[in-house]
């Protein structure tokens, strides 16, 4: 089940379909920009999210722009992340790095204070972090 399947409702047309995804319940390309750069602004500014920052590529502009094209995507937006680097397969791109528990709570610790700062509909912050949580917990790949 992907988060398409989460916001199914009751559809006339296309556009109606695309303006009932998250990316439109949030609030569109702003919207989705705010979360993403949230995110990363309590990554670089929260003592708690140290060991997550300490893994990221400095400067932090183009990945909180990658960041926000794949919250795009992942939200039903526009496919600009797969137009630019092909499938997510988020797995794969994690392999390289150590993910441990600690650090998937240290990025879902970041996500929650970002997703409650930017997300104005809390039923639909909570639907997301809990997606969220399952995806982050499927790139644990240490221990």
């Amino acid at each position: 089940m992907g988060i398409r399947d989460l916001f199914k409702t009751k559809q006339k047309s296309v556009n109606d379909a695309t303006q009932g995804t998250p990316y439109y319940r949030l609030g569109g390309e702003e919207k989705v920009r705010d979360l993403a750069n949230a995110f990363y602004d309590v990554m670089e500014s929260d003592p708690i999210a140290s060991e997550l920052l300490k893994i990221h590529p400095q400067p932090l502009d183009r990945i909180r722009h990658v960041f926000f094209l794949y919250l795009s995507l992942w939200l039903g937006g526009p496919d600009d992340f797969q137009k630019q680097f092909g499938h997510p397969r988020l797995r794969a791109r994690h392999l390289p790095f150590t993910v441990t528990p600690a650090l998937k709570d240290q990025w879902m610790y970041c996500m929650r204070k970002a997703m409650f700062k930017t997300v104005e509909d809390i039923a639909l912050a909570q639907q997301l972090l809990a997606a969220l949580d399952q995806l982050a917990e499927h790139m644990i790949n240490s221990k």
